[in-house]
């Protein structure tokens, strides 16, 4: 099994990465002997370790040791996937459009870590709940028809996934996804002592009805499989977890409370991650719009930029909505579409009218979450493609929620008003790790919960680019769950063209 030296380091440096995984490797060094004096073969690895640039802990994993990977998109998802990648020692460069991180999607998001909230948008009654919504004088749902093929197919599929046995196989997908987040998250926090506006007093999801305390019946039962910790609370039981509540008791019936949940500011958390990042030595090439893929027939050769064509080893697209259109050429038809949100950011006004974690009005289907001395209020949902128009007439449900809940906690004057597109898939699970084409990898799809997902899908999409064995089953969190429909070509077409500025 022990290759040369010689040979092994060419191996390295034309970066062949079936000839590289971190398995074979080890082996190869731990039968190395240790001579008075460096064999050739480490000494070929030092020279390489220098062009590289790296450090004597990473040169422990000579499996990453060659590997260079081009990250597509700069938000939360595709910041996380580079850390990590840079963490199991690979030569990474990020690419993204934006003048810096977390500038789109990523940037005023709700701001939950919310995995025992985490569940799909196609769920039995969809399509009674959805009239009634449209319905109601604060909305949670807008649709604004438009001849787009892509969103009547998105919203079928969604529609064929509403039903109890779709919804379980699907929340559960997201909760184990979720639940390794939120580890990983924890994990990377003690490593880095990374900081974020964090607090980790839960998710509080608040029932108006008693109805809906009677459906919440569904999601527990999912909960109790993955033992999810949580606890179904009465009107006193809401008011002592969230005290602010107290003045408006009368509005609710119950809550269910899971305390695994955190919050935090998505966009300083992407800023800091991308400045540790740095540090590792990856590589952002920000103000940088994305043109194409290009392929060979077999695998993806370079990507073409503002700024010329770029190349690696491996590529993984991280570009949120605008992934499908990148990869499309490539025989690849993802179910990703752009469901628009909006939020608000308002200043703390009064500390104890304010909310301690994170509150889920389950009515109008918005979020309040304080982080550190701002309150967050996300949500609704708007089907009209790209579309980033920030409509004054959606502010409403945002303002009536914060304002009937915590009457007192902030100043909505002086509120931010801000809007970005979620890229959802009709099953609500995202599109995570390898695809037909052999070195272009996914990271995709989140919807609402890119930033609850992000740290466990970086580091899951870290370890499949590498080979290594992931920590989690893989299993429905691929493109392969969509058969055929999905990956329509095993190999990419030559030249292949995206739309121009995809991202």
């Amino acid at each position: 099994m022990y290759r040369s030296g010689k040979s092994l380091f060419w191996h390295c440096l034309l970066g062949e990465q079936e000839a590289l995984s971190s398995r074979r490797v080890t082996i190869h060094v731990q039968l190395c002997p240790a001579p008075s004096r460096p064999p050739q073969c480490f000494r070929g690895f030092r020279r390489l370790a220098s062009r590289l640039r790296m450090g004597r802990e990473q040169i422990r994993d000579l499996g990453s040791l060659h590997m260079r990977v081009i990250v597509l998109g700069s938000g939360v998802i595709g910041v996380s996937t580079a850390y990590f990648l840079a963490k199991a020692g690979h030569e990474v460069t990020v690419v993204d459009r934006q003048p810096g991180p977390a500038l789109e999607t990523s940037y005023a998001n709700a701001g939950e870590v919310s995995p025992g909230y985490s569940a799909p948008w196609a769920a039995p009654g969809l399509m009674a709940k959805a009239v009634k919504w449209m319905l109601m004088k604060h909305s949670p749902l807008v649709i604004r028809p438009k001849l787009d093929p892509a969103m009547w197919s998105w919203c079928l599929k969604l529609l064929a996934n509403a039903n109890e046995r779709s919804y379980e196989i699907n929340k559960g997908r997201m909760v184990r996804l979720a639940e390794y987040s939120r580890d990983c998250l924890r994990a990377l926090r003690d490593e880095t002592g990374i900081r974020y506006d964090e607090r980790a007093k839960g998710t509080l999801q608040l029932f108006r009805t008693q109805k809906q305390v009677d459906a919440a019946a569904t999601d527990m039962a999912v909960l109790d499989r993955f033992k999810v910790p949580y606890s179904l609370l009465d009107v006193e039981g809401c008011a002592a977890v969230e005290p602010a509540l107290r003045l408006v008791k009368e509005k609710i019936v119950g809550g269910l409370l899971l305390p695994g949940d955190e919050t935090g500011d998505c966009f300083r958390f992407t800023n800091a991650l991308a400045a540790m990042a740095t540090e590792l030595g990856v590589e952002f090439r920000y103000n940088t719009g994305i043109r194409k893929l290009e392929s060979d027939g077999r695998r993806v050769t370079g990507v073409v930029t503002d700024a010329g064509t770029l190349t690696a080893d491996s590529y993984v697209v991280a570009m949120g909505s605008y992934s499908p259109t990148l990869v499309k050429p490539f025989g690849l038809d993802l179910p990703v579409y752009p469901v628009k949100g909006y939020s608000l950011t308002l200043p703390i006004v009064d500390p104890a009218g304010a909310p301690e974690s994170t509150v889920m009005d389950e009515t109008h289907k918005i979020a309040v979450t304080r982080l550190g001395d701002r309150i967050r209020v996300g949500g609704t949902a708007e089907l009209t493609g790209f579309d980033l128009t920030l409509r004054p007439g959606r502010r409403g449900p945002l303002d009536h929620v914060v304002s009937d809940l915590f009457p007192t906690g902030g100043d909505l004057s002086k509120a931010e008003f801000w809007t970005g597109l979620r890229p959802n898939t009709p099953d609500g699970t995202p599109i995570v790790g390898p695809t037909p084409v052999r070195n272009l990898f996914l990271n995709t799809g989140h919807g609402t919960l890119g930033w609850t997902m992000a740290a466990g899908s970086g580091r899951v999409v870290a370890d499949v680019v590498g080979g290594r064995q992931t920590e989690i089953d893989m299993d429905g969190l691929t493109v392969a769950r969509y058969g055929r429909s999905a990956a329509s070509a095993s190999r990419p077409t030559v030249g292949g063209v995206a739309r121009p500025a995809a991202r």
